[in-house]
């Protein structure tokens, strides 16, 4: 499954297009919209026909970007054929998702129907899947031109804002501890605003700057709380720093988060022209590396210690401290493909070779562990256990999910088409 001596770029579209769609074309729900996703982790049983909003907006997203891609030339396929099942799926999630009080509902069934993900506490559990829902209809705009979704994202990004500056968020799957800022927070509207600020401005929309304004205080707002000096980003920030940041969630970091939030960070730098911003991130992405490697079977771990290791600390009796206990050693398919596109875009930016090196490392690791090798099923077997073996189960949500992968496998194809010479840097 390495590269051996194939073109890079030759590489990653092959995987792409012979290797990770075939899956998720099969996953394609035709007849009401959106795709299945309720998958046993080595992809070979379909657990449930439910639909979880924030995979679909995730799959919308991804629909969007391959018409536009597809356009291009860049990856194989009938550009309109993605552009109708985009078409299909926006419509699902516009028709079925939204409640009466304009937040989306957590997950649908097969046909569109709202369910409750847990039993007596409503549909609208957790503003992630409001965030994807965004980023779904955003991209879907970008590659469609189909203006009249634009008042339909801006009216949940103000609703989703609201429930910000009022301390009313839900956060499913994983709810932020009482007395806690979490990083993710940030994170994710990082991401929003920018791509949000990027479709108005090619429709020269009035509140363009807006959203280029809110990018850049989100920005700033993990740089200034959630970054430290050595590189670290807090995963959550005690309210009240003196009484909590012995706790294990005040100490433990997660790798893969800090990695996937920096490239985020630095195409926002990028825009403002922010080098000092840029070589921040990549220090970043040097300290993930360093404290996410497990030296001993290679790749990186879910958790760790600020300091390295095991993730310890003072425990609250708070359920996030057991999933971090629990899970911390396993290998995840998500922090590994971020780390390839990261490592890439912050070496176009800074030139800094330590990123190759990193890249280099970890692409070995990656090709070598993931992808299926049952090759009639294809994609990632997407959870491991410390030594690489596969782990029946699902993350987070009880779906297998084609967001990380995909994406970061098509935003790496882009870069190189954009910045060839990065060609001649790679092994």
């Amino acid at each position: 499954m390495s590269r051996m001596n194939k073109n890079c770029l030759d590489f990653y579209t092959e995987h792409v297009e012979g290797v990770i769609l075939p899956f998720w074309h099969r996953a394609v729900d035709t007849k009401y919209g959106g795709i299945f996703t309720c998958f046993s982790n080595n992809g070979n049983t379909l657990l449930s026909r439910d639909k979880y909003t924030w995979s679909q907006g995730r799959f919308l997203w991804l629909w969007s970007r391959l018409a536009s891609m597809a356009g291009k030339n860049q990856i194989a396929g009938n550009q309109e054929e993605y552009l109708s099942q985009a078409d299909q799926t926006a419509s699902f999630l516009f028709e079925n998702v939204f409640l009466e009080n304009g937040n989306c509902a957590f997950v649908l069934d097969e046909e569109g129907k709202m369910k409750e993900s847990h039993p007596g506490r409503g549909y609208d559990t957790s503003f992630y899947a409001d965030c994807f829902i965004v980023l779904g209809l955003t991209e879907y705009i970008r590659a469609s031109k189909r203006t009249t979704f634009i008042s339909t994202i801006l009216s949940l990004f103000d609703s989703i804002i609201e429930r910000l500056d009022n301390g009313k968020i839900r956060s499913e799957p994983y709810p932020i501890p009482d007395g806690y800022r979490s990083h993710s927070v940030s994170m994710i509207m990082l991401n929003v605003t920018q791509e949000v600020a990027e479709v108005l401005e090619s429709f020269n929309h009035p509140r363009m700057q807006e959203f280029v304004d809110k990018s850049l205080f989100y920005m700033n707002d993990i740089i200034d709380h959630f970054m430290m000096a050595d590189g670290r980003i807090i995963e959550l920030l005690p309210n009240n720093p003196s009484r909590k940041r012995d706790t294990l969630l005040a100490r433990h970091v997660n790798p893969g988060h800090a990695v996937e939030c920096m490239w985020f960070v630095m195409k926002t730098a990028e825009r403002a022209g922010n080098l000092d911003v840029i070589n921040r991130a990549v220090q970043t992405i040097k300290w993930a590396f360093a404290i996410g490697w497990d030296k001993e079977y290679g790749g990186l771990l879910r958790f760790a210690d600020h300091l390295g290791g095991e993730p310890n600390g003072r425990l609250i009796d708070d359920p996030y401290e057991k999933l971090i206990q629990d899970t911390w050693d396993t290998k995840l398919w998500w922090p590994h493909s971020e780390i390839l596109y990261a490592a890439l875009l912050g070496y176009s930016l800074t030139q800094d070779s330590e990123l190759i090196s990193i890249y280099e490392q970890m692409e070995k690791y990656v090709f070598d562990t993931f992808p299926n090798t049952n090759l009639e099923i294809g994609e990632w077997i997407q959870i491991r256990a410390r030594n690489g073996e596969p782990i029946n189960k699902t993350v987070a949500l009880p779906v297998k999910d084609p967001y990380h992968i995909l994406r970061n496998l098509l935003l790496i194809i882009e870069l190189l088409h954009e910045k060839p010479a990065l060609l001649g840097q790679l092994k």
